[in-house]
């Protein structure tokens, strides 16, 4: 495209704008007006002039003017507001976004944090705990305080095989459970023990897939919809297969109940092991409690839990609930003593199960969880209603279901905002199998916003939704109605 130079004064603003260079003419204008905005000559409130009159003073088409517009306001340059047009967007200075693989636009330092992984520490129950560890320590045996048993302490194993059973529906002794220092703990020690391959639902947590494939295990995808992981996608070439039946992380929803006996049904048929990751299955919001799958067959089915979600991450205290001919290799993978989870912090969390402050703590978290979802969900119905929110029924985020192509500029959007939120794509397994779609093949990927509503403080949430909600992408402008011909005589 030839270099050109036009320049106009924004009616009604006296600002003057130019437009030169050579490239995309909406390209351009955008650019100039970015700079307009950073520069602060068009200073946040400022009502920018319809696109009919800007493209008139330009010179432009007026669909190239509506389209650097609908670009802007979903990249959080603009707002647009249904009857008072569209102006320059009230915004938190701006956070300088790093790199980071697969979420390149995650901020610095955000000023708003809705990433998903953990509940706000400010509620962590530090009276509680601390009047647990006093009569822990109080009445813990000599041997606590030597090498550790690499099974956990036995006062833990106890309390949580009650707990499990009664909240879960998990069928186990305690010297069915090993415990471990988090999930992800869990998840190695599986791997060296099981070996490859495995299955894994094609959304899912990367660091998840990572740490399996640095203990030489891939992962194969299987297919996800509203009943959760297809099943029927299985192998017997499958030694394991990972899968998030309670809640589907991220895209939400449980395991249809069909499903849950087909992967039972594949594993004793196959000799294949069912890995649970039950991170979040205490926190249900609209229903009692979906029970865990290794109730159906604790000799096929391996659960691994962790305090992550419910007290702290902190803690480093999680436990594979285990068929009983895996308790020795994986016994024997952590070694002669106990390496990681300090024995006091288990016995504390043994006596916090057993007081009955774990229950009201989760009760406490969960009746909050609910109301921060409620307010999420009632601050997109009023200011963003085009967005459709799903997964809501348990856990600690929601997604935010985005127009096909707009992920990427609503995350870009969320940083200039100052808030820390990721892609439902930074969770899609790279070997996605492409699906034929009108006679095209694609990677079944769905644009959206994986939003966690469990981390800011109280004060800080309702600002929080305030910048989610500047991010999202605009209803987009109607086209504009084409010539009518002249009526007949």
């Amino acid at each position: 495209m030839n270099s050109w130079v036009n320049s106009a004064e924004i009616l009604g603003s006296d600002l003057p704008l130019e437009l030169s260079g050579t490239g995309n003419r909406r390209a351009l204008l955008m650019d100039a007006l970015r700079e307009a905005v950073r520069s602060g000559r068009l200073a946040p409130g400022t009502r920018l002039p319809p696109y009919r009159s800007l493209a008139a003073d330009l010179g432009l088409a007026r669909n190239t003017v509506a389209d650097a517009y609908a670009e802007l306001v979903a990249e959080g340059w603009l707002a647009a507001r249904q009857g008072s047009g569209t102006r320059v967007a009230e915004r938190a200075a701006p956070v300088t976004p790093v790199h980071r693989p697969r979420t390149p636009e995650r901020v610095a330092r955000p000023v708003h944090d809705l990433v998903q992984g953990q509940p706000d520490p400010s509620v962590f129950p530090r009276t509680a705990w601390l009047a647990s560890a006093r009569r822990a320590l109080a009445a813990a045996p000599d041997d606590a305080f030597g090498p550790g048993d690499p099974h956990g302490r036995p006062e833990l194993r106890r309390a949580l095989a009650g707990y499990l059973a009664r909240v879960r529906g998990v069928r186990a002794a305690p010297d069915r459970i090993v415990l471990c220092s988090g999930a992800a703990h869990g998840l190695r020690l599986l791997a060296e023990v099981v070996g490859g391959p495995w299955a894994a639902e094609e959304y899912g947590l990367p660091f998840h897939r990572e740490l399996l494939a640095s203990h030489g295990v891939g992962t194969r995808p299987l297919g996800v919809d509203a009943d959760g992981a297809r099943v029927d996608g299985l192998t017997r070439h499958d030694r394991a297969v990972l899968l998030t039946p309670a809640h589907q992380f991220p895209t939400g929803g449980p395991l249809h109940p069909a499903r849950r006996a087909a992967v039972v049904d594949w594993a004793r048929a196959t000799g294949g092991l069912v890995v649970e990751d039950d991170y979040d299955g205490e926190f249900r919001y609209d229903r009692q409690p979906v029970g865990a799958v290794q109730g159906l067959d604790p000799e096929h089915v391996v659960l691994v839990g962790s305090v992550s979600k419910s007290l702290s991450p902190a803690l480093r205290i999680g436990w594979l609930v285990l068929p009983q001919r895996l308790v020795g290799p994986v016994v024997a993978a952590k070694g002669e003593r106990e390496p990681f989870s300090s024995a006091t912090e288990q016995l504390t969390l043994a006596d916090f199960i057993e007081s009955g402050a774990y229950d009201r703590q989760v009760r406490r978290m969960r009746q909050r969880h609910r109301r921060r979802r409620d307010q999420l969900v009632a601050a997109l119905h009023a200011r963003a209603p085009q967005v459709r929110v799903t997964g809501i029924a348990a856990g600690l985020h929601a997604v935010l279901e985005l127009p096909p192509g707009t992920e990427r500029s609503a995350v870009r959007a969320a940083a200039w905002q100052g808030l820390a939120v990721e892609g439902l794509g930074d969770y899609l397994h790279p070997g996605a199998e492409h699906r034929t779609v009108a006679g095209a093949s694609v990677v079944p990927h769905r644009d959206g916003l994986v939003v966690g509503y469990a981390t800011p403080a109280e004060s800080a949430y309702p600002e929080a939704l305030d910048a989610l909600c500047r991010s999202l992408p605009p209803v987009s402008p109607p086209a504009p109605a084409p010539p009518q011909p002249p009526a007949a005589p």
